[in-house]
């Protein structure tokens, strides 16, 4: 029943329903060859009563009932084409297709008016690879339905792939007949005679267009190009000049005309030609990036893939005054996918002063300044960047993570709280989390260990797997002494998701060691220490403690006298190596 649902949903967007209730008396053409049935009054009841009894059936979604209607129906009238057209579609999800398209073949020829019916015939027809019958049925709707352009347009797809030429431009000119002449057909037409080998109808047909459309330059900078594509190199330069003589600034024929330089060889006025494309103030930013991504592209193409034009030509254009941030925008995209970030910040700089706004630039100035750890710098980025796009919790969070390596406690907790704000039912959990860990961890350091808890709940109902709130809330507990059953769970999950983390694996065994489990500590202490603990002097420090408590006296002072060296500020520390024993702080 599940299956014949999805059918269902599927039918509806393949197959819109276009069922009718049968009328009194059934008319059919007579070259169709199909039988007119009269039911008498009685019948037509019956099948009214039954064929809106399966409808209901079907919006009920129970399918075998509406099934066994249909059945029904079709009892009293095998050529009632509504019913005929709905049976085909169970049918055909069941898998039936001979059914199916019987189904749908009657429902077709006894509803020849409904375009839908047909439609879906013709699916079939070309899902079953039946494409002979598809275009005999299309070319009958054509016929019958001469304000739908789809028919013709399938036409053009099946004659296309059957490579039947001739009955493609055919096609295409009944297209053209409906629609006018464009350049859509036109440029279809042109390569389809090409295909033919027929250069002089392919020529023909774009200068007609140029001759439909006599004060659109933009066709004969068309047909210029077609001209130069084809190696008809005089040709193309007569019309990019003719264009030229009536709009000396337009820019589809000045970079037609830096093409038709670079192509016959001369570079110097190619160059000439782009810097009077490229420089001209009177050429839309728009233009200027349509040209300048056609000639990145053409240079990586290139087998010489030379960078240092693409950027010479972006630097002369940079001279200019930009009052539009486009240029300079794609200029820095250009020389970061070349591995040239440092020349690319003043270049994202110039876009932000352009456009505020421009939340992408932004935060590619940000990425720069976080590799350098430039803490200063991400506060100059994302200060006025949360003030152009208070929406941007990315600006929000960095400059938090940068108030905080500031010392700005309070900056922190003020810009997290204004971040929380703009937090819509679209904002990820997981953002919200983050927000809520780090003022947890800002409160931690203020002594407020109230609000942290409070911050760290909140930031864990939002992401119960914020592994780094989890191991946070956990250790500061375990310092308490307190909730220690809580903080092993907790602390459990970060050595579960990060068994190789050594701050992870130090909380958890310190909070074993608090809980008295000092011979299971050892174990995750001792994996602590191999994977990087030895770095941090608090994890070698704790390793000295739980190593006393299992009775290693001699392994406890050397980690304590190691953590020493390391230039711990643990308060108890000289007393444990003096008297040769653990001492909690």
């Amino acid at each position: 029943m599940k299956k014949i649902i999805l059918f269902l949903l599927i039918n509806a967007l393949l197959f819109p329903l276009c069922t009718t209730v049968q009328g009194k008396k059934k008319k059919v053409r007579k070259e169709e060859k199909t039988v007119v049935l009269q039911l008498t009054e009685e019948q037509q009841r019956k099948y009214d009563y039954f064929f809106l009894e399966a409808i209901r059936m079907k919006e009920k979604k129970e399918y075998a009932t509406a099934f066994g209607l249909l059945q029904h129906c079709l009892e009293i009238n095998p050529n009632a084409s509504s019913a005929l057209y709905e049976i085909s579609q169970y049918y055909m999800f069941l898998r039936q297709v001979p059914q199916g398209q019987a189904a749908l073949e009657k429902a077709v020829a006894y509803a020849p008016d409904n375009y839908w019916y047909s439609q879906g015939l013709v699916s079939l027809y070309q899902q079953q690879n039946e494409l002979d019958k598809a275009v005999t049925l299309l070319e009958t709707m054509v016929t019958r339905f001469p304000a739908k352009q789809d028919p013709l347009f399938n036409l053009l797809d099946i004659y296309s792939r059957q490579e039947k030429y001739n009955d493609v431009i055919s096609t295409l000119n009944r297209l053209e007949k409906r629609l006018g002449k464009n350049e859509q057909l036109s440029m279809e037409k042109f390569r389809i005679y090409l295909q033919m080998k027929d250069d002089k109808k392919a020529f023909r047909e774009i200068e007609s267009l140029v001759q439909e459309y006599p004060m659109d330059m933009r066709y004969q900078v068309i047909l210029g190009d077609v001209y130069l594509q084809n190696g008809k190199k005089q040709e193309a330069y007569e019309a990019y000049q003719k264009v030229l003589a009536v709009e000396p600034d337009n820019p589809m024929a000045l970079f037609s005309m830096a093409s038709y330089y670079d192509q016959t060889g001369q570079k110097e006025l190619y160059q000439q030609q782009l810097d009077t494309l490229l420089l001209n103030k009177k050429v839309a930013p728009d233009t200027k990036i349509n040209v300048m991504r056609q000639i990145i592209v053409e240079n990586e193409q290139s087998t010489a893939k030379d960078s240092t034009q693409v950027i010479a030509l972006f630097d002369r254009i940079m001279e200019l005054d930009q009052d539009d941030p486009q240029i300079p925008m794609l200029y820095a995209q250009y020389l970061l996918s070349k591995n040239m970030e440092p020349e690319a910040v003043p270049v994202l700089e110039q876009v932000v002063d352009l456009d505020p706004t421009n939340k992408a630039a932004r935060l590619m100035l940000v990425s720069a300044a976080v590799k350098k750890e430039d803490y200063k710098q991400i506060i100059k980025v994302c200060e006025p960047g949360i003030e152009a796009t208070p929406d941007a919790l990315e600006l929000y969070y960095y400059l938090a993570i940068a108030y905080h390596q500031a010392e700005q406690t309070d900056s922190v907790l003020s810009i997290c709280s204004r971040a929380l704000e703009h937090i819509t039912p679209d904002t990820r959990k997981e953002v919200i989390s983050d927000f809520y860990s780090i003022m947890g961890d800002i409160y931690h350091t203020k002594k407020q260990m109230k609000e942290a808890y409070a911050a760290y709940d909140s930031a864990l109902v939002y992401n119960p797997s914020n592994i780094g709130a989890l191991n946070n809330y956990a250790y500061y507990l375990s310092v308490e002494r307190r909730d220690l059953d809580k903080a092993e769970e907790m602390s459990y999950k970060t050595v579960k998701a990060e068994p190789n983390n050594s701050t992870y694996l130090d909380t958890y065994a310190w909070i074993l060691f608090e809980k008295g489990n000092y011979a299971e500590a050892r174990i995750y202490i001792d994996n602590a220490m191999k994977s990087d603990g030895g770095k941090s002097d608090v994890i070698v420090e704790h390793c000295g403690d739980i190593y006393f408590m299992t009775g290693d006296v001699e392994g406890a002072l050397g980690y304590w006298k190691k953590a020493l060296e390391m230039g711990s500020e643990s308060k108890t520390l000289k007393q444990k190596i003096e008297k040769k024993k653990f001492i909690a702080e």
